[in-house]
């Protein structure tokens, strides 16, 4: 089965199709999302975060992406897979990022890569799509700046800083960015983006007029019940659920009610006979040793 391609992507946007992206870290979340029809799979550097309990994504590095890349990967089938670049692995200069974009697609299996950054990054971009790997951008918030922007806030909201972005959202389809994620901007200045570009704008926190949308899997599964991002919707409430479950195991395997028959496995009469007679046998022979 064939994995959907940047041209495909290009072409929902033409045709005006909404695209949608989640984030997975790990096989079987891969299965599911695949299986569901999702035609993109971010594997982010969230996964700092929301899998390996961190406070921002810095600390994440090229073998933590590659180790889930590739678990997403092997759990899907027709999806477009993005290996997220995490920091430090290519802002050091192009030649890194050359380096370590070749072995992102070289032992994941994905179909291309996103950095963070706009008209800085341009560059950077160009190189990596003249030796063949595709690339997805990102502006607006760029959680890998978080102490340069002195915290996770919503950008773009004066004058001046709306045209820097709508400038590196330029810089980037001419560098030959095939998408862009825009984080956590206003949605006017969204709009104004989508409607100037001609790849797909892949919003989060960036209101309705983005090309596409993309959601953290942990954010919209309510994974996480005492933190959901202004810009997340729940679409299911699953750390209830899940400690719901849990509770009720433990009260099963503590009155003694799991496992019952249904859960076990059962043994031959006649097997469980002769090791029967064998034990009595055992026990007789080692009676005899002690006398």
């Amino acid at each position: 089965m064939a994995r959907v391609t940047i041209d495909e992507l290009k072409a929902m946007k033409r045709r005006g199709e909404k695209i949608a992206m989640l984030t997975a870290y790990d096989y079987p979340t891969a299965r599911i999302l695949d299986e569901a029809g999702v035609p993109i799979i971010l594997v982010g550097d969230s996964l700092g975060m929301v899998v390996l309990g961190y406070d921002s994504t810095l600390p994440v590095t090229m073998e933590d992406m590659i180790h889930h890349t590739g678990a997403v990967v092997r759990g899907s089938q027709r999806t477009h897979v993005v290996f997220d670049m995490p920091f430090m692995s290519y802002q050091s200069g192009v030649e890194d990022a050359l380096r370590n974009a070749g072995r992102a697609l070289k032992e994941t299996g994905a179909q291309s890569v996103k950095l963070e950054g706009g008209a800085h990054m341009a560059e950077t971009v160009r190189r990596l799509v003249e030796v063949g790997i595709p690339v997805m951008g990102h502006i607006g918030l760029t959680p890998q700046s978080v102490n340069q922007l002195s915290g996770f806030r919503v950008q773009g909201k004066t004058p001046a800083a709306a045209v820097r972005i709508l400038h590196d959202a330029r810089a980037l389809e001419q560098a030959g960015a095939y998408a862009m994620v825009l984080e956590t901007i206003p949605a006017p200045l969204a709009r104004i983006i989508t409607s100037k570009v001609s790849v797909p704008t892949i919003g989060i926190g960036a209101g309705p007029h983005c090309d596409g949308q993309v959601q953290v899997i942990h954010d919209f599964l309510g994974l996480y019940p005492d933190f959901v991002p202004k810009h997340c919707r729940q679409y299911a409430h699953l750390a209830e659920e899940i400690s719901q479950a849990v509770r009720q195991y433990l009260d099963d395997v503590r009155e003694g009610a799991f496992p019952t028959a249904k859960e076990s496995f059962a043994m031959d009469e006649s097997v469980l006979a002769e090791l029967a007679r064998g034990s009595e046998e055992a026990l007789r022979d080692e009676s005899r040793s002690l006398a």
